[in-house]
């Protein structure tokens, strides 16, 4: 049997990590989402370095050739809290045959429309992680960014993402760290001047590096590669050392040789 094609059995049934407060409040920015001027405009600006820092993780993990144009060829990928997409397609364009999920059906129905139009073939769905990928085959890839600081139970989610992993899968996670820095640069200054909709982070429920790699850890996975985001006047959003303000974790099941 194929690592793919083992089944996803849901490690908690009946786990909850929606929150419907959040998921309404990204449901209402779904229909301007894929305007890189529009609410959605800091996403636009973190999308090519967190692209960056996953091709990279993506050619390491499966020795691709860096200049090759479809390194996911033949490998499914699952987008958990895809938005409208923005990450989705890349993966789709790269590859990869992609589920997208999303907590608002209102992402989800902008995603299909945007997809549709660029002549991609994404299973985009609406609901809950775990109910939406029981009992299927697993990922090669799942990413899930931007999303941890967003759901009711961390430690379930984080069992929830495990679950849907081949056992030679590649997870990539992102987030704001738990810091002054990101609490005065995403909710005083973002949020207070409007280049984030106001009402988009909670600070309390932002997680730290340590917390998320023992998270990693408690669900049977190993962090393999990090690497901070931090801001430059220059070129906004850059792959830092820095983890003060955003970072970016790779893992992989813990009995990988990777």
């Amino acid at each position: 049997m194929n690592a793919s094609t083992v089944p996803n059995t849901n490690p908690a049934p009946g786990a909850t990590t929606i929150i419907p407060e959040e998921a309404a409040h990204f449901g209402r920015l779904a229909a301007d989402w894929w305007d890189p001027r529009g609410s959605s405009a800091m996403l636009h600006k973190l999308n090519p370095v967190r692209l960056g820092f996953l091709r990279e993780r993506i050619d390491a993990h499966w020795h691709c050739d860096s200049a090759g144009r479809h390194p996911l060829s033949g490998k499914r990928a699952l987008d958990v809290g895809c938005g409208a997409g923005l990450l989705a397609e890349p993966l789709a364009r790269l590859g990869a045959s992609v589920t997208g999920i999303d907590a608002a059906p209102e992402n989800i129905a902008v995603a299909r429309l945007h997809a549709t139009g660029q002549g991609l073939a994404i299973d985009y769905r609406a609901g809950e992680l775990s109910e939406s990928t029981a009992g299927e085959a697993r990922y090669d890839l799942v990413t899930a960014m931007e999303v941890i600081e967003h759901v009711a139970d961390p430690a379930a989610f984080v069992d929830a993402l495990a679950a849907a992993l081949a056992p030679d899968g590649l997870l990539i996670l992102s987030t704001p760290n738990r810091t002054m820095r990101s609490r005065l640069a995403m909710i005083t200054i973002g949020e207070g001047l409007g280049k984030i909709p106001k009402g988009t982070h909670d600070w309390h429920r932002f997680v730290t590096p340590e917390e998320l790699e023992g998270l990693l850890e408690a669900a049977g996975l190993k962090v393999i590669d990090r690497s901070g985001i931090s801001w430059s006047p220059l070129r906004d959003f850059v792959l830092s050392e820095d983890q003060s303000l955003n970072y970016l974790f790779a893992a992989v099941p813990a009995s990988s040789p990777n």
